[in-house]
């Protein structure tokens, strides 16, 4: 059996809790991906770059707190086309015959990275075809049930490694997620308490 190549991406982005950022004027400052080989599961490269933002050029308090991200991580970071171009740079240099499937955990990224795209004019070649790990996952372990990044990798007893909120760092957890959201590792029984925690 053939198994496609995954393309894990994490995306993080410009925000604020008191509404200085609209919604529709969030950009994205950092794209983290994994490359996971298809037959193994397991990461074979990792692209990692942080972006300028153009609309709200000064990341607000909260996003820094949230995110960890500096306006000097920012501030000599290359735009979103630039990074753009090195991502699908990246994806040329590893991909086979085939695409990678683009993954995420939810339907966030790809949106995020829609929204960008339009603001720059330009069209990421991988965004058709689309994997919702969170779904994926929630669907494997015969649940209705929605699960943040942190709180699956608690059901699956796996450590969350890193700073949670930042892109490469998610993108790695989350890629360790995949082999159960595929269906093709066995979840381990539910640790002790598991049904009372709601966070």
């Amino acid at each position: 059996m053939s198994h496609r190549d995954y393309l894990v991406i994490d995306l993080e982005a410009t925000c604020d809790d008191q509404g200085a950022v609209p919604r529709d004027q969030m950009e994205i400052i950092e794209i983290g991906a994994v490359w996971v080989d298809g037959p193994t599961l397991q990461p074979a490269a990792e692209f990692q770059t942080f972006i300028k933002p153009v609309r709200h050029g000064r990341l607000t308090p909260f996003c820094t707190e949230l995110t960890s991200i500096t306006q000097a991580d920012v501030d000599r970071a290359p735009g979103f086309r630039m990074a753009l171009r090195d991502l699908e740079g990246f994806i040329e240099r590893h991909r086979g015959s085939r695409p990678p499937i683009f993954g995420s955990w939810g339907n966030y990224d790809r949106g995020q990275f829609r929204q960008d795209a339009r603001l720059h004019g330009v069209k990421p070649s991988f965004l058709g075809e689309h994997l919702n790990i969170k779904q994926a996952f929630s669907d494997a372990l015969g649940t209705k049930r929605r699960f943040g990044m942190a709180r699956a990798l608690m059901r699956v007893d796996i450590p969350l490694e890193g700073t949670h909120h930042r892109g490469i760092d998610d993108a790695r957890n989350i890629a360790k997620l995949l082999p159960f959201a595929l269906g093709r590792v066995p979840f381990p029984e539910a640790p002790r308490g598991w049904r009372r925690k709601r966070r």
